[in-house]
């Protein structure tokens, strides 16, 4: 067989030369940076839409505005340091006290109530006998999709005495209109509209996990005589903790966040003061009073009470998960 000759092996070992594979830990070391690339874009939304408005937030609680003389002309005004003045006077503020304690009392009223509902139809749609699943499901669903501010408003129309259909009929049976825009019945208004549209959520979240539960469970349960009642207590609902307790956390979350309900019904009514809620507070001292400083220390006060009840009770909940485990 004949040879090539010598310069044509050289010519054609510089062609292949820049096609050489790269070594293992070049490849292995763009493997490893890759993911952080995608990762770059969901960091940097974070770092400026959050971390950055908190810690500016923090910052303005530190500090307050010192009027010097009449306060005119420049550098009458400057931001000094406050320490910790902000967080004593919001803990102490009547107001802010006032307003925890009607969240707490319309968080008693809302979150027992929706997810019992929740809980309640995540069980009859998980049963065989019941039809029309599909559309019950997303009937009970359909109210979340609603935002807040237009169910708060529609709800609202349909709470005022003179345009509520149910006054009219109420009066054309000759029943007594209460009026459910003043006083202790406020509460129920309120929690009308946040059961309404909070529990078709609270109830996907339960029924997804209950779709996710062995269905052979289910059939040796059948098989030993258990009735669907006893099937639901007995096996359901316990399987089912994880989810009701994530709910809750959720709804313990949104009920001291309030703030679009009574935002909303304020106009209609003289019975809801604009502090209402604790957020509602921070909203008035913030851009009706003027103080941003006092109000992001009423912030961080409520989004660091938030934190600790929601921590105390996960404790709480994965105590009593490791004490049955260990049983």
């Amino acid at each position: 067989m004949t040879q090539p000759p010598k310069g044509a092996r050289r010519a054609y070992g510089a062609r292949t030369a820049p096609y050489a594979h790269p070594s293992p830990t070049t490849a292995l070391e763009r493997a490893r940076s890759a993911p952080y690339f995608f990762l770059l874009p969901a960091a940097v939304l974070f770092l400026l839409f959050f971390a950055l408005p908190i810690g500016y937030a923090v910052w303005l609680s530190f500090h307050k505005v010192e009027i010097k003389g009449l306060g005119l002309g420049k550098g009458a005004k400057s931001e000094v340091w406050a320490g910790l003045e902000n967080y004593a006077s919001a803990l102490t503020d009547s107001e802010f006290l006032a307003s925890s304690l009607r969240v707490l009392g319309y968080g008693a009223i809302v979150v027992p109530v929706m997810l019992g509902l929740a809980l309640l139809f995540a069980l009859l749609l998980d049963s065989q006998r019941v039809r029309g699943r599909s559309f019950a499901r997303l009937a009970i669903f359909l109210p979340y999709a609603v935002p807040g501010v237009i169910a708060a408003v529609l709800w609202g129309f349909l709470y005022l005495p003179d345009v509520s259909p149910f006054h009219h009929l109420l009066e054309k049976a000759g029943l007594p209109q209460p009026d459910l825009m003043d006083g202790g019945p406020l509460y129920l208004a309120m929690s009308n509209i946040a059961v309404w549209g909070g529990t078709g959520f609270n109830m996907i979240v339960i029924y997804t996990a209950l779709r996710a539960l062995p269905a052979e469970v289910y059939e040796a349960a059948k098989l030993d005589g258990c009735s669907e009642l006893q099937i639901a207590l007995r096996i359901k609902i316990p399987m089912v903790v994880p989810s009701l307790v994530l709910t809750f956390f959720f709804s313990i979350i949104a009920t001291l966040q309030v703030f679009n309900e009574p935002m909303t019904l304020k106009p209609l009514t003289n019975g809801i003061p604009s502090t209402w809620s604790p957020l509602m507070k921070v909203y008035n001292d913030a851009f009706t009073g003027g103080n941003i400083h006092a109000a992001s220390a009423t912030a961080v006060v409520l989004a660091l009470a938030t934190f600790a009840l929601s921590f105390a009770l996960l404790r709480i909940s994965n105590r009593r998960t490791t004490q049955g485990a260990s049983r």
